[in-house]
Formats: C-alpha cells, sequence, structure tokens
C-alpha cells in the first residue's frame, strides 16, 4: 500500500486566497497567504488559485497529494456555476470546470462553511463526533452539515443553509428574496441594521454588544433578540437534524453568552425541554477554512480525479 498522501488546500476568500500544506498526520508544514485582488476581475482570481497551489506543489517536490478548494457561495447544480458569493465578480461562473481545466488536475471543492465545519469536526472541537452541524456566526450567517467525516451537501447543494431557514415571516426582508431570516437576525450585519432602526445609528456589532455590557436599553432589546433568534434558531435545525455536537464559529463565536445564555434559549425551545447536545467554540480560529479544504482530499487510494464535490 502506497503512504498516505499531503493534503494541499485551498481557502478562496473575499479579501485573501490562503493555502496550506497538512502532513499525513494532519500537520500544518506550509501556510501561506495572498490578497484575492478581486477587482483585478475574475481571470486574476484564477491565476493567483493557480500559482499559489503550483508553489505549495513545488515545495513536496513531486510527493502525492491531494487537493481541496473553500469557496464562497454555492454551487448551482447542472452547470456548475458558483451562485450567492459575496465576492460577486465568482456568480455565475464555472469556477471548478475552469480551475479543473487550467491545472489538469482532479481536486474537491466545497462552501467555505462546510470547510468549517470539516475542520472542526476532523481536527478541531468536534472531533469523535459523528454527526456534526457547523454553524458560522459573522457578517451572515451560515453553516455546514458533517456526517461520518464526510461532508453532506443534500440533492440540491443546499444542506447546512441554516442562514436561510425563516423564523420571522413578517421580519426584515433579506438578499435572498425571504423576510426574516436567520441572517437577518443574529449575524453581525443583523445585529447593526436592528440597533440602527431604534438609535438612529449604525455601529459595528462590537459598539453594540460593548454597550448592552454597559447597560444601554437599546442595546439590551437588541441583544434579547438576537439570543431569542439564536434560540429559536438552534431548537429548528436539533428537531430536523438532532446532531452528536454543534460548533461555533465566526466573530460572534467569540460571545461567552452564547454558551450559557444561548444554551438556555435553545434548551428552552426543545421538544420535552431535554436538550444534551453541546454547543463548543471553535478551536481552530482562522485556520479551519483552508485545514477543512485541504481534509476535503484527504481519502485513501489515488488523487481525486474528479472536481466540484464529488468523491476522490
Amino acid at each position: 500500500m502506497s503512504a498516505a498522501p499531503y493534503r494541499i488546500g485551498l481557502d478562496l476568500g473575499g479579501t485573501k486566497i490562503e493555502g496550506v500544506v497538512l502532513d499525513p498526520g494532519g500537520a500544518i508544514l506550509v501556510r501561506e497567504r495572498i490578497p484575492t485582488g478581486a477587482a483585478d476581475g475574475y481571470e486574476a482570481i484564477l491565476d493567483r488559485l493557480c500559482g499559489l497551489y503550483h508553489r505549495l506543489a513545488a515545495g513536496l517536490g513531486g510527493a502525492r497529494h491531494t487537493l481541496g478548494i473553500g469557496t464562497p457561495g454555492t454551487q448551482a447544480g447542472g452547470g456548475g456555476l458558483l451562485r450567492n458569493a459575496n465576492t460577486v465578480v465568482l456568480n455565475g461562473r464555472p469556477l471548478a470546470a475552469d480551475l479543473e481545466r487550467r491545472l489538469a488536475r482532479g481536486f474537491r471543492m466545497e462552501n467555505d462553511a462546510n470547510c468549517f465545519a470539516l475542520a472542526e469536526a476532523g481536527l478541531g472541537a468536534a472531533r469523535g463526533y459523528c454527526r456534526v452541524f457547523g454553524v458560522i456566526m459573522g457578517t451572515g450567517c451560515g453553516g455546514g452539515i458533517v456526517l461520518d467525516g464526510a461532508v453532506h451537501t443534500g440533492r440540491n447543494g443546499l444542506g447546512g443553509e441554516w442562514g436561510h431557514m425563516s423564523i420571522d415571516p413578517q421580519g426584515a426582508s433579506c438578499f435572498c428574496g425571504a423576510r426574516g431570516c436567520v441572517e437577518t437576525l443574529i449575524s453581525g450585519s443583523g445585529l447593526e441594521r436592528r440597533y440602527a432602526e431604534g438609535a438612529g445609528e449604525r455601529l459595528p456589532a462590537e459598539a453594540v454588544v460593548a454597550r448592552w455590557r454597559a447597560g444601554e436599553p437599546r442595546a439590551s432589546a437588541v441583544m434579547e433578540g438576537f439570543f431569542v433568534g439564536f434560540g429559536q434558531a438552534l431548537a429548528n435545525l436539533v428537531h430536523v437534524l438532532d446532531p452528536d455536537a454543534i460548533v461555533l464559529g465566526g466573530g460572534l463565536s467569540a460571545l461567552p453568552e452564547l454558551y450559557t445564555r444561548g444554551v438556555a434559549e435553545v434548551r428552552a425551545r426543545i421538544l420535552g425541554r431535554i436538550f444534551e447536545t453541546p454547543i463548543l467554540a471553535p478551536e481552530l480560529g482562522d485556520s479551519a477554512g483552508v485545514i477543512g479544504a485541504a481534509l476535503l482530499g484527504s481519502g485513501p487510494g489515488p488523487e481525486p480525479d474528479t472536481a466540484s464535490g464529488q468523491e476522490a
């Protein structure tokens, strides 16, 4: 049997592209970040992704390796076009096919929230659990499902899109076209918008939290709604998926009250009020996305020969 391969991961973000090389045991050997350069256009992003991959591969001196790529947004069925990416120059583009043509090799590609969930399930806070839901609470809200060590995206590629469950049908409009989505209530941008509606000034989410801790009434009302929304959103998730563990990520995951008050709000909405699922703080920090991308191609056997989320 051949030795286990090295693993290369690329994480395409709005402002940076990050690359990593993992050894067969999962330890980071090399990590490099470069600007995304979205203002330079789609072809320039492809150039930077390919250039970073070739540098990392060259550093392995020809050693066998797999490749995984994390991206914003999701891939539409059929044509494999990227959609819903906050790096808008990527939307409507066949990113996986274009990269496969340029790189002349296969790889696995997944949404960045799925990469986060895979990393925390494999090497982070949720390792050892079979069914893991990873939550991203940052500027927006995303999520990923990992079942027995593999990302589950579903038939439409929408598995884990937790941020677009509606929990307030009369609530604020979401960019997806629905109203009262989770993302409009408990993301960083949602906190900022709700505070601005009542206070007349828009502050960063961190400042809203600081004013809440200082006892400001408007900030207190907004944070009350935040915790209630968190409880309802995760209770809905548990009633459908009932994962073994939930791991939080994104900037808002650093709020210690999520692991006390937030958990209590979830429990209050669970059938029978029995809720034993651990809600975990992340362990891998801002490395989770690129580590998860590397783990996408970590299965046994030869290098992947297909792209865009297919099995290696």
